[in-house]
């Protein structure tokens, strides 16, 4: 019984680890609310959503399962021919046995070489067009979230989920998942067939497994945790960078670079803690998966040098040298899958964090959509009507309070009033940016809810004060990829008087917009803007503070302009500078919500009311200005 003393010795360092690694897991089990070890998405849940992605491509898979079958002979038979050539080496050598030998080792790698390379190609080419399609609904559905859901989600959390986070599927479609798959392939092909070689060898390394099998399970829980925090910290500094990148100009004015710097230290430190945390995880399980491996190395020599590795038996099987040569070599195949999966694993956690981000983003319902029975608008006269309108932003604080009002098709209004009385949120409202929470809002006698969100939109041309250009063209920014001629989009640009700055640039409207526009000047901006609106040919154009950040001189280039809009379609306005809505058909002003005036200029200001109080006051700050 002494002889099998070191296999006990073994066996008990064994299981004193595991017993430690036990009661570990237990002590942090209970806790794992307050380290933030929580689960917002089961496994099944994320796998069941990812294969939906990847049914319509189940014919490549099929293909790559079939392959791998040819690329996993090699690690099946490669220890058998080695084996054989060591008992062919010890008893009665002949050359042409070890040529047939050494074919039949080399046909078998090129085998397997050219079945990992078609296996490869297959998988970039399905895995990337999985992702793109994961990339195509996100960012369509990130489209469709309200302006208030798209306010509520930083920007730099959303570019993480579309650009780092699918990254992470990518490596699961393109690598992680199959070589999954291979490696269970290549343990159950390699126990196969070490049970025909020696089953009772084969049970001894399988003593191993159940103890490869609880530090799995354990380790498991340790690397969900690790990758999540590393996820959160990646997220947060991408936030972080997001805006104050794109607020530099402030940083620098009010001279907050160190303190700025030092934020992001803060940031930045953390995302490397949780790094440092993630691979300390997972430097404490391979190495122990690798002592697993190793100790089962040490029982096999140990049995094999009690009878000189030669014809001795085992709980009643005989081993030979050739035997303890080919379950050497199977053994490392068999472990070396073990250790493999358990990066895989680590990585496959990484890439579950990320696709429960993803589908954290997916499960967000946008709260503005369109009706099961919303139709189409092919012409809009361009008649609004607010019927007793109540919004607010947040619960019980009322922006709107019972605003009721008509605009004749292709009259223009304007609405006035102080910050926070409501113009803009008016706008906002008629083309479904916000759903109201009480009242109704016509368009053309018809229910705005009643029509498709994309059809009531098509309708309107919006100038906003902030104007936003994309990084391209002058060209692409007025058309907005639309197919319109440069005639067209030259004409547009007349209209508004933008041709006079486009004309003196070396290549007209292909010159190049940086981005946010930040090459031309705020009036420019605007003419562009302006120029975008008309081309699109708007049966209601509404301009929010549109003048606001225009000088006088470009102010008045686009007021020859505005009157020959005011002419065609419904205009609805909203302007700080009172003299530039004078010739409004009908100007409403509001406070605090409601409307307290409506008429045209001359009318309220005999009435010598509020909206007189506000044209005085302006026209004495400007005559005090010297304008």
């Amino acid at each position: 019984m002494y002889e099998f003393y070191p296999l006990i010795v073994v066996g008990a360092i064994i299981g004193v680890i595991s017993v430690i690694f036990v009661v570990a897991y237990c002590l942090i089990k209970d806790k794992k609310t307050a380290i933030g070890f929580d689960r917002n998405m089961k496994d099944s849940e994320i796998i069941k959503r990812l294969l939906a992605y990847a049914k319509p491509h189940i014919k490549s898979f099929i293909i790559v399962l079939v392959v791998i079958i040819f690329s996993i002979a090699y690690d099946i038979i490669s220890p058998i021919v080695i084996g054989s050539t060591t008992e062919m080496i010890k008893g009665d050598f002949e050359l042409s046995r070890l040529y047939t030998t050494v074919i039949v080792y080399a046909g078998i790698l090129i085998v397997s070489l050219v079945s990992s390379y078609i296996q490869a190609i297959v998988l970039q080419r399905t895995g990337q067009k999985i992702v793109s399609k994961i990339r195509e609904d996100l960012f369509a559905h990130i489209e469709s979230l309200s302006h208030e859901q798209l306010h509520k989600n930083p920007v730099g959390r959303l570019v993480t989920r579309v650009v780092n986070d699918t990254d992470s599927i990518s490596h699961m479609f393109t690598g992680i998942l199959v070589n999954l798959v291979k490696n269970i392939f290549i343990i159950f092909g390699v126990l196969g067939a070490m049970l025909c070689l020696n089953y009772m060898l084969t049970l001894m390394v399988l003593c191993f497994v159940p103890f490869v099998i609880l530090f799995t399970i354990i380790f498991r829980k340790f690397s969900r945790k690790a990758y999540r925090k590393v996820n959160n910290a990646t997220t947060a500094i991408n936030t972080y960078l997001s805006e104050n990148l794109s607020g530099m100009k402030i940083i620098q004015i009010f001279n907050r670079e160190e303190r700025k710097k030092a934020e992001f230290d803060e940031k930045n430190n953390h995302l490397g803690k949780c790094k440092r945390e993630q691979m300390f995880t997972f430097g404490i399980f391979r190495p122990m998966v690798y002592m697993l491996y190793i100790a089962s190395v040490l029982c096999l020599f140990y049995i094999g040098a009690r009878g000189y590795m030669d014809n001795i038996s085992f709980l009643g099987q005989t081993i030979t040298a050739g035997t303890i040569v080919t379950f050497y070599m199977y053994l490392n195949k068999f472990f070396n899958p073990i250790q493999s999966l358990a990066e895989q694993f680590n990585m496959l956690q990484h890439a579950f964090a990320s696709a429960e981000k993803i589908f954290t983003v997916f499960d967000i319902q946008p709260t503005v959509v369109d009706e099961p029975d919303a139709i189409e608008l092919d012409e809009v006269r361009g008649e609004i009507e607010f019927r007793d309108v109540w919004f607010s932003y947040v619960p019980n604080e009322w922006v709107l309070k019972g605003v009721s009002f008509k605009v004749e098709a292709k009259q223009t209004v304007a609405f006035v009033g102080a910050t926070g009385s409501g113009k803009t949120t008016i706008l906002s409202l008629i083309c479904r940016n916000y759903d109201i929470q009480r009242g109704q809002i016509l368009i053309d006698g018809i229910d705005i809810k009643k029509i498709k969100i994309s059809s009531l939109r098509r309708h309107f041309g919006q100038m906003l004060q902030d104007v936003f250009l994309f990084a391209g063209t002058i060209k692409s920014n007025i058309a907005l990829h639309n197919e319109y001629s440069d005639e067209e989009i030259t004409k547009a640009c007349d209209y508004v008087n933008a041709s006079q700055f486009i004309n003196k640039l070396e290549k007209g409207i292909n010159t190049e917009v940086r981005e946010r526009g930040n090459n031309f000047s705020s009036g420019q901006r605007q003419l562009l803007s302006f120029a975008r609106t008309i081309i699109h040919k708007p049966s209601v154009m509404i301009l929010d503070e549109a003048t606001a950040n225009i000088d006088t001189e470009t102010e008045q280039l686009i007021q020859g302009s505005l009157k020959k809009i005011m002419s065609i379609g419904t205009m609805l306005m909203v302007a700080h500078r009172l003299s530039t809505i004078q010739n409004a058909d009908v100007i409403i002003v509001l406070s605090h919500g409601e409307i307290v005036e409506q008429g045209p200029h001359f009318e309220l200001i005999g009435q010598r009311g509020k909206y007189y109080d506000l044209y005085m006051l302006q026209y004495n700050k400007e005559r005090l200005a010297g304008k």
